[in-house]
C-alpha cells in the first residue's frame, strides 16, 4: 500500500531527526508525491485505520470487525464532540485504550477554549509528533524556496510551555504546543534555529520567558531572519510587553546580567550565557531605536534590520491584527503557514507570500483521513471524499484519526478555492457556529471580521491603532443588542487616546452596515435588535482578560481572544475599566 510505504519512510525520518540541514529537494518531492496521489493515499490510510481500530468498543457495533471503506460510509455516523465525550472520558478515567482505539493511547491534548468556551480533550500517541515534525519540515522548505537565507538565520519563536496536569488514569493532558514542546521529537527537531534556548522556550511563566525571549533575540538581531507566533494577537501582545521593559532590557544588555526579577533558574542561567559579557554599545543601539521617533511605527524592523517576514496565522478571527502588525512591522511579509486544531493537522500554505486575505491550505493526505460535508446542498447532502470537492463551493470536514475520532465533525466552514496536483486547497472562512445573537439573527465570525476591518480603517483615518476587540450580546435591555469592548492606542506612542464622539458613533454605524441581511432587517424594520454599542476599555485591559484565562489552563502560545466573551469573570475585567460608551445613531440601510 502506497500510504504503508509513505509512513515507514516518515517514521524513520523523524528518527534521524539529528541531521544538521534539511533536505530542501527531498521535502519538495514528498510534496509533489502526496498531493499527486492524494487518493490512493486516502484510502490507504482509512484501511490501516479501520484494520487496527474495527474492533474497538465504538466502532465494532457499525463495522463488525471490518475495514472496508464502503461499510465505514454507510454505518459510520458524523459526529461532534459531544457524542464521542464519554468514550475519551472512559479512557482519560483508566479504562483501556480499545474503548475508541486500536493503538495506545499515550497521553491528551487541550483545546484552548478562548473560542468555544469549553475546553476539549482529545486522544494521541507519538504518531502525531511524527506527523507534525513532517509538516514542519516540509514548511521550512517551502519557506526556503520562497524567501533566501531562511535556514541559515535565525527566529524569535514567542513560545512557552504550561504544566501538564494528569487525567485519572496518570495520562499526561496539555495545550498541543506545549505538549509538542517537551517532547523529544521537538528538542531533536528544533537544533538551534530559534533565537532562544530550550530552557526559556520550556519556561513555563509567561513573563519571564518573554523577556528572556527579548534579551535573547536582541543580543542576536543581526541574526534574525523571521518571527514566529502560533497566532497574531500573541505577537501584539509581545510588542506592548516590549514597550514597557524595553529599558529594563537594555540595562541587562548593558550590564551583562539578566534581571533579578527572572527566577526561573532555566531562563537565568542559559541566557546569562547567551548575555556573556557587558555590552553598552548594543544597548546604546537599541535605546537610539526605542526613543529615536515618538512613534514605533516600524519597530520590528528597526530592531532587527534583516528579518524578512513574520510568521503567524493571520487568518479567521486574527485577521482582525494585520493593520497594527504592519504598522509596527513595516509591512513585512505575514506569512499563515498552517492549518491545524487539536483534532489533527490539515493543510499547509504552498504560496506563502501571498497576502493574508488570499491565503488556501493544500490539504495533506497523510495527516487523517479526510471527508467533506457539503453546505451548499442542503441537509440532505452526501458526504464527500477529499479529492471529490469541487471548486468554490462550502464544506465543513470531517476527520477520521489514528487516535479514536471516527468522521468528526470539526465545526469550520472552508471554501475549495483551487488544486495543488490533484489535492484541493481551501480558504478557512469562519467557524460555523454563530458568535452572536440577540434575537433570531445569526451573526458569524465572517461577519464579525468584516465589520472589524471597516472599524479598523475608520480609527487608521484617526490616528488611532486596535489592539484588541471582543463582544457579548446584551438581552438585558428591551430590545437586546450587541456590546463591542473595544481597546485602542494612538500611533504616536507618546499621544493620549482622544475619543472623539462622532467618530465612535460612526464606527457603531460601520459595523451594522456590514452585518448581514436579516440583522439590518430586524434593525431596521422591526426594531427587535437594539443600537450597537461600544465600549472603549483602558489600556492593559486586554493583557488582564489574557492572564485571566490563562490562570485558568488556556496556554500562552494558543491564547485567542474570545470572539464573543461569555466568562462572568472575563466580563468583570473589561467592564471594571470602561472608559466610554457609543451607540450608532441611526439604522442600517437594508
Amino acid at each position: 500500500m502506497y500510504y504503508s510505504i509513505y509512513n515507514k519512510t516518515l517514521k524513520s525520518r523523524c528518527i534521524k531527526r539529528l541531521k544538521p540541514k534539511m533536505n530542501l529537494k527531498s521535502e519538495l518531492n514528498d510534496l509533489e508525491e502526496l498531493t499527486s496521489n492524494a487518493k490512493q493515499i486516502q484510502d490507504d490510510m482509512l484501511e490501516e485505520i479501520l484494520r487496527v481500530s474495527a474492533n474497538t468498543e465504538y466502532l465494532r457495533p457499525f463495522l463488525h470487525g471490518s475495514s472496508h471503506k464502503e461499510l465505514f460510509k454507510k454505518n459510520v455516523p458524523v459526529v461532534t464532540y459531544e457524542d464521542v465525550k464519554p468514550y475519551i472520558e472512559r479512557v482519560a478515567n483508566g479504562e483501556p485504550s480499545d474503548v475508541i482505539s486500536g493503538e495506545p493511547i499515550t497521553h491528551f491534548f487541550r483545546s484552548s477554549g478562548t473560542t468555544g468556551g469549553k475546553q476539549k480533550i482529545f486522544p494521541v500517541n507519538n504518531k502525531y509528533y511524527q506527523k507534525r515534525i513532517f509538516s514542519e519540515d516540509l514548511r521550512c522548505s517551502i519557506l526556503s524556496k520562497h524567501i533566501n537565507g531562511v535556514v541559515d538565520g535565525k527566529v524569535i519563536a514567542f513560545l512557552n510551555t504550561r504544566k501538564l496536569s494528569r487525567t485519572p488514569s496518570g495520562l499526561p493532558v496539555g495545550p498541543v504546543i506545549t505538549s509538542f514542546l517537551v517532547s523529544e521529537y521537538f528538542k531533536n527537531w528544533s537544533s538551534k534555529r530559534y533565537t532562544s534556548p530550550d530552557e526559556v522556550i520550556s519556561c513555563t511563566d509567561s513573563k519571564q520567558s518573554t523577556y528572556c525571549h527579548f534579551l535573547c533575540a536582541l543580543v542576536q538581531r543581526e541574526e534574525v531572519v523571521s518571527i514566529f507566533v502560533p497566532f497574531a494577537c500573541a505577537l501584539v501582545q509581545a510588542i506592548k510587553f516590549l514597550e514597557t521593559h524595553w529599558k529594563d532590557l537594555c540595562n541587562d544588555i548593558r550590564s551583562g546580567h539578566v534581571s533579578e526579577w527572572i527566577t526561573d533558574l532555566g531562563c537565568r542561567d542559559s541566557v546569562s550565557v547567551m548575555l556573556g559579557v557587558p555590552n553598552p554599545e548594543l544597548a546604546d543601539q537599541i535605546e537610539r531605536e526605542c526613543c529615536r521617533q515618538t512613534s514605533w511605527e516600524g519597530i520590528i524592523t528597526r530592531l532587527w534590520p534583516n528579518i524578512k517576514f513574520i510568521h503567524s496565522v493571520v487568518t479567521g478571527q486574527m485577521s482582525q491584527f494585520i493593520p497594527v502588525l504592519e504598522f509596527y512591522s513595516n509591512k513585512l511579509p505575514l506569512v499563515s503557514m498552517s492549518y491545524s486544531a487539536s483534532e489533527t493537522l490539515l493543510g499547509i500554505n504552498v504560496n506563502p507570500l501571498c497576502k493574508p486575505q488570499d491565503v488556501s491550505y493544500t490539504f495533506l493526505p497523510n495527516m487523517s483521513y479526510f471527508e467533506f460535508l457539503p453546505l451548499d446542498e442542503g441537509n440532505n447532502a452526501e458526504v464527500v471524499d477529499l479529492v471529490d470537492v469541487k471548486l468554490g463551493h462550502f464544506y465543513d470536514p470531517l476527520v477520521t484519526n489514528h487516535f479514536g475520532l471516527y468522521r468528526y465533525r470539526m465545526g469550520d466552514i472552508l471554501q475549495v478555492t483551487g488544486f495543488y496536483n490533484k489535492t484541493p486547497q481551501f480558504r478557512f472562512v469562519r467557524r460555523k457556529d454563530t458568535v452572536i445573537s440577540v434575537h433570531v439573527e445569526k451573526t458569524t465570525e465572517e461577519d464579525i471580521a468584516n465589520a472589524m476591518n471597516r472599524v479598523t480603517a475608520v480609527l487608521d483615518s484617526e490616528g488611532l491603532i486596535l489592539m484588541g476587540f471582543t463582544c457579548k450580546p446584551d438581552i438585558s435591555t428591551f430590545p437586546g443588542h450587541y456590546v463591542f469592548y473595544l481597546e485602542l492606542k494612538a500611533k504616536n506612542s507618546d499621544s493620549i487616546v482622544k475619543l472623539d464622539n462622532s467618530v465612535m458613533v460612526k464606527c457603531c454605524c460601520v459595523m451594522e452596515k456590514s452585518f448581514n441581511a436579516l440583522y439590518r432587517k430586524f434593525r431596521r424594520e422591526y426594531e427587535s435588535i437594539g443600537a450597537l454599542e461600544i465600549r472603549v476599555t483602558k489600556q492593559g485591559r486586554f493583557d488582564s482578560l489574557m492572564e485571566y484565562f490563562i490562570s485558568q489552563g488556556a496556554s500562552a502560545s494558543q491564547y485567542k481572544t474570545p470572539l464573543c466573551i461569555k466568562s462572568p469573570q472575563g466580563l468583570a475585567i473589561l467592564e471594571d475599566r470602561v472608559i466610554a460608551q457609543f451607540f450608532s445613531d441611526k439604522s442600517p440601510p437594508l
